[in-house]
């Protein structure tokens, strides 16, 4: 399958690129999609050629019709083993969609193999109760993560319930409905005086300038990592000076730039992407780089320090703007 691409935000829905056949100019495609029916059995189906009037979303909704017609249209007997569906293979069922349409799909990934799968790996899902998940809340607390890790685990759980039902797997109720969460106290105190503050962009500088200047506009602005990720050409008022800040469903607020953060953005270069800083590959940048951390750690600004809350990381720049 290496020559076939999933198409994205499109569960199971997969194209390839003819290297021969054209169509209007370009490659044609063909579109394949990729279920499990009642039984857990794995299909790979071919739906047609671009050239044949096909595109992704028919490819989605034949793949719709088919789930519909295998789980809604079971006899008594197969719903019986649709009762037995596994926890591992509804993890294979939620890693393809995770992979389709999470940029973090890798922590959760992380988190079934670590501290997941060996303990449900093939237990039904009917068999998975309210006290189960809490042993395993207190096994993964004996282990000293940190609550943060535990709720993060029993949401993946819960997560994958959900999906469950709503791709109809599975009719039950969902078993982390009845836990009660472990209070996560992640509130950070730390920020930084102006002598650290310049000293960190300074020592920036000399990792990664592209890391430097989106620390600098965290502290000009205010603004968090994942909006100044998310921050685009089109967001930026120049003669007004104001950046309008990317939220959940258009526009969440308005920042104001500062000279500072005005001359960054007329010295920094647009690459293809639109996005104002970009990944190595051209691309949204998913994470802090790095170079953060290790000028965090040049400084020691973080020696000696036990309790996290106290800890400085990049969101220490959005309390000391503050």
């Amino acid at each position: 399958m290496s020559n076939y691409k999933k198409v994205n935000k499109l569960y199971g829905v997969y194209y390839y690129e003819s290297k021969s056949k054209k169509f209007k100019g370009q490659a044609d495609c063909c579109f394949y999609i990729r279920y499990r029916d009642g039984y857990g059995k794995q299909h790979w189906e071919k739906i047609g050629w671009k050239s044949e009037g096909y595109n992704a979303k028919a490819a989605s909704g034949i793949l719709n019709d088919r789930l519909q017609t295998s789980r809604h249209g079971d006899t008594p007997e197969i719903q019986k083993k649709r009762k037995k569906l596994t926890f591992d293979v509804l993890w294979e069922h939620y890693q393809d969609w995770i992979e389709a349409n999470k940029v973090s799909y890798k922590d959760d990934v992380f988190r079934y193999h670590k501290h997941l799968e060996e303990k449900f790996k093939k237990v039904p899902l009917d068999s998975i109760t309210p006290l189960m998940l809490e042993n395993l809340k207190k096994d993964l607390f004996a282990k000293e993560l940190s609550p943060a890790t535990v709720k993060h685990c029993l949401v993946l759980v819960r997560q994958m319930f959900n999906k469950a039902k709503s791709w109809n797997m599975w009719n039950g109720n969902n078993p982390v409905q009845k836990i009660k969460m472990p209070q996560v106290q992640n509130r950070r105190e730390r920020f930084l005086s102006m002598e650290e503050a310049s000293r960190l962009v300074e020592r920036l500088g000399l990792r990664s300038t592209q890391t430097q200047r989106i620390a600098v506009v965290s502290l000009e602005t205010g603004m968090r990592a994942g909006e100044i990720f998310d921050m685009r050409w089109q967001d930026l008022d120049m003669n007004a000076g104001v950046i309008n800040v990317r939220g959940k469903g258009g526009f969440d607020r308005k920042v104001y730039m500062t000279d500072t953060v005005k001359y960054i953005f007329d010295n920094q270069k647009k690459g293809e992407s639109g996005y104002v800083f970009e990944s190595r590959t051209g691309g949204r940048i998913n994470k802090v780089s790095n170079a953060f951390e290790r000028a965090v750690k040049d400084l020691g600004l973080n020696d000696v320090v036990t309790d996290r809350k106290q800890m400085v990381t990049f969101h220490t720049l959005r309390h000391t703007f503050a």
